[in-house]
């Protein structure tokens, strides 16, 4: 199986996964980078610079496998408002 490593990016810092994560398939990389910025942003709160940040998934080869906007994860959150009031 692939393994594959959650960079995450805040304005031009790169914060890089040493470790990564052995997943069957990239489908599954794109729903663990969700529970991880829902998680972060749960625990550390959704600040402006930490919703500008993305999650950069990248293969063995360093290769960019997808981005996850941590914005984008607020907005397909369960419960999640759609109106603004």
């Amino acid at each position: 199986m692939p393994r594959y490593y959650f960079n995450t990016r805040i304005g031009d810092e790169l914060i890089p996964d040493p470790d990564g994560e052995v997943l069957v398939d990239p489908d599954r990389a794109w729903e663990m980078a969700r529970a991880m910025i829902r998680e972060l942003l749960k625990t550390d709160g959704a600040d402006g610079a930490l919703l500008s940040a993305i999650i950069e998934v990248t293969d063995d080869d360093g290769e960019l496998v997808l981005e996850f906007p941590f914005a984008e994860a607020i907005l397909d959150a369960p419960g999640a408002s759609v109106t603004k009031h």
